[in-house]
């Protein structure tokens, strides 16, 4: 039969899940690591945590599967995007990891986008120089570490880490690769322009490679850390926003899923690469060889609602965060669409998509004596699904067809939010069978290099299923309309007080 081994590499763990031919998880585990921040906005990661974790939920799996390790016939990365490994000439790695929510580098992200000029930077990178992408960071290590940054041989993003330490490769791949603001997103290579104007040597770069290719088996080393047989496949897998798209289905043009998670995610396949030349939406390359995904980010989605429950009940009020966020949800129903007439802007974090401010926060309008619990419970909801469809505006103002859209993260769980989301996107809303996301979609891919499937298609097809399709009332889409107009001024309005209220 043949079983496939996940790996996804988060912020807070590393989970490594074991599937069977049908995509039904035979074994899961998560093991936990820290996140240092030694100053304000900064934030690392040891790699050596890193794994250390997945060593450790790899034995984890086996010994409670009971699944020979010859019986893996392969395995797939997933993982944080746009953190930053450097290694000496002897692997060694030289500092933590900068990883993707350091806010350090504006600095060396002006300097990026006035040495390339920031048209040409999007034509080639598809995406404007962000303090979160990988270039900053390096530019920065070069600055203000610049001893150890003359050690450094090899430059890694986080998964790649866990490859090297798998197979001894130093190997990358498309997706992982287009977050970097060094990679040639429609050619899919590094950029030679770039890299020359930014004066970073290439032969500090991983190979490259397509998300299903072959990437190295695992080394006699690696075998006795972890107790996998030497010599299992590693493919290239992806970035964990893509190899999520895999592990939801999103892999033809037309498909789409919204993720309300703590940040907010709109995300669509395209067979071409289709750049917002305005840098509102990200372009990115696809595990499917070839394609192209295109992504928006919002910062706080769900950390807006956690924020209100924060506020509203002294945390999970002695309750388990599922009972307080479902009482939420019971509340939020009383509440007519509108919320009788309060709007709520989620900018709690700044924002990124669709509007590049970091001095953006959050505000609720129309707020009198009137309101009470429910209504701002509703107002935070709403104002959530209207960042989320501003972005999908973005997308269709683009062409980018969108015939099906997924819903995923927390806010999937709740049938009241599923249905907001169908009625102000004006579009059918489902859920898939599997929640196992990312770390399917890196064993799907790790499926295909190995030729348990044709396709990734074929391989999605093969495992996934629909379930919970909600359709849009058009009655309640009409009545939020007007609603979601008036949401789009405020930013607008709103943005020189924010400037203003940042300077003081």
């Amino acid at each position: 039969m043949g079983y496939l081994l996940g790996i996804d590499l988060g912020t807070s763990g590393a989970k490594a899940v074991l599937f069977d031919r049908d995509g039904e998880m035979i074994a899961g585990h998560t093991e936990g690591y820290r996140l240092y921040q030694p100053r304000n906005g900064w934030a690392e990661q040891d790699p050596e945590d890193w794994w250390r974790a997945v060593s450790s939920a790899i034995r984890s799996v086996l010994s409670h599967s009971r699944v020979h390790p010859e019986e893996i016939r392969g395995i797939g990365l997933s993982g944080q995007m746009h953190g930053v490994v450097m290694l000496d000439q002897d692997g060694a790695v030289l500092r933590r990891a900068i990883i993707w929510c350091d806010g350090r580098t504006q600095e060396q992200c002006d300097q990026i986008t006035e040495t390339l000029g920031e048209e040409r930077l999007i034509e080639i990178t598809a995406n404007p120089a962000l303090p979160g992408f990988s270039a900053g960071k390096i530019l920065w290590v070069r600055q203000w570490e610049t001893e150890l940054y003359q050690k450094c041989r090899h430059i890694l993003l986080p998964k790649d880490y866990i490859r090297y330490r798998l197979t001894g490769a130093f190997a990358t791949e498309v997706s992982d690769a287009s977050g970097t603001n060094l990679f040639d997103v429609p050619e899919r290579c590094w950029s030679k322009a770039v890299l020359e104007a930014l004066e970073i040597r290439p032969d500090l770069l991983p190979r490259m490679h397509e998300s299903t290719d072959i990437t190295g088996t695992v080394t006699a080393l690696a075998a006795g850390e972890t107790g996998l047989a030497k010599g299992t496949p590693v493919v290239g897998g992806a970035g964990d926003n893509a190899a999520a798209a895999v592990g939801t289905g999103t892999v033809t043009e037309g498909t789409a899923f919204t993720t309300i998670g703590t940040s907010g995610v709109v995300f669509s396949h395209s067979k071409q690469p289709r750049i917002d030349r305005k840098g509102r939406i990200h372009t990115f390359c696809a595990a499917v060889p070839g394609e192209w995904d295109v992504m928006s980010c919002t910062l706080a989605a769900g950390l807006s609602l956690q924020w209100l429950r924060d506020q509203l009940y002294g945390g999970a009020g002695g309750q388990p965060d599922g009972d307080a966020y479902a009482q939420m949800m019971r509340e939020a129903m009383r509440s007519p669409i509108g919320a009788n007439k309060l709007l709520f802007l989620p900018y709690l974090m700044g924002e990124r998509s669709p509007i590049l401010d970091a001095d953006a926060r959050g505000a609720f309008v129309g707020l009198s004596n009137i309101h009470t619990r429910k209504d701002l419970i509703r107002a935070v909801m709403e104002g959530i699904t209207y960042s989320q469809r501003q972005c999908l505006d973005v997308f269709r103002e683009l062409g980018i067809p969108i015939r099906t859209m997924m819903m995923c993260g927390g806010g999937a769980a709740s049938p009241f939010w599923q249905q907001m989301l169908a009625d102000v996107y004006g579009c059918p809303v489902s859920t898939v069978s599997s929640k196992e996301g990312a770390a399917l979609g890196a064993a799907l891919l790790a499926g295909v290099g190995v030729g348990m499937w044709p396709s990734v298609e074929e391989a999605c097809s093969h495992v996934l299923h629909v379930k919970g399709e909600r359709h849009p009332d058009q009655e309640a889409s009409m009545a939020y309309e007007p609603y979601y107009q008036l949401y789009c001024t405020l930013y607008p309005a709103l943005q020189q007080t924010y400037r203003t209220l940042a300077d003081l």
